[in-house]
């Protein structure tokens, strides 16, 4: 494990993830998700187990049908927050898991959706998340809707998103206008930085904060606990980020 006590960026992302699940009561987290489920056990293990964890995959999901019984929990209104992410995100909390290009004969093919829509519009608090920060990912435009951030009115849809976390920043999201606005952005990065890298046209208030750091409680459950929670089904992960081998 670590021993410096330098904070490493994905722990900064990570605690942002985290401090988005703030009072949730179940979160459930998707597969090849390393980062949101560290972030889950993060909030799990400080609500001393008020917060339930269900992950895909992870041996201690309660899940005995796997993503059928997922969506029928979301569908029960028994799922607070979600995490979804995409190879595109455009300013109105689309998500792009197709791939590029026009549809059908696209550039790029990406592996698709498993449930998006229907998870992205029933879970209470749905986080996006994305490990690159770049104007080929954070477009003007998805090239194909996989998941749409909105719903027009009349349509039944408790759940979409509230937040969008990234390397450089976090930004919150109005469902009304239909828009991001930027929150705080991490030690080393600025406004106008974000600015530059992001494709997509968003709100940046007069004065914006620093993404919070791990509190010393936080930063020894993400060192610690969490990752020995999660090594078994992301060992490369948690060596990479905490120094914790399988």
């Amino acid at each position: 494990m670590k021993t410096t006590r330098e904070i490493q960026p994905d722990e900064v992302v990570i605690f942002a993830l985290a401090e988005a699940l703030e009072g949730v009561r179940h979160v459930a987290v998707g597969s090849a998700s390393p980062l949101p489920a560290a972030a889950a056990w993060l909030v799990h293990l400080r609500s001393k187990a008020r917060t339930r964890v269900a992950m895909l995959g992870g041996r201690d999901v309660f899940f005995t049908e796997g993503g059928r019984e997922m969506f029928d929990c979301a569908a029960t209104g028994r799922i607070d927050a979600f995490f979804l992410s995409g190879g595109q995100i455009d300013g109105e909390a689309n998500i792009n898991l197709m791939g590029t290009g026009r549809y059908p004969h696209l550039d790029i093919r990406w592996g698709g959706t498993y449930g998006a829509p229907y998870l992205y519009s029933l879970a209470e608090r749905v986080v996006l998340f994305r490990d690159e920060h770049t104007r080929r990912v954070m477009v003007p435009r998805v090239d194909f809707v996989t998941a749409a951030g909105t719903s027009e009115p009349g349509v039944y849809r408790p759940g979409g998103p509230v937040a969008l976390v990234t390397p450089r920043c976090v930004f919150s999201f109005e469902k009304a206008r239909r828009r991001f606005t930027l929150k705080s952005v991490h030690p080393g990065h600025s406004p106008e930085e974000v600015r530059e890298h992001t494709g997509f046209d968003f709100d940046i208030p007069p004065s914006v904060g620093e993404t919070p750091m791990p509190d010393p409680e936080s930063l020894a459950l993400l060192r610690g606990d969490v990752p020995a929670r999660i090594r078994d089904l992301y060992p490369q992960f948690t060596e990479r980020v905490f120094g914790m081998a399988a």
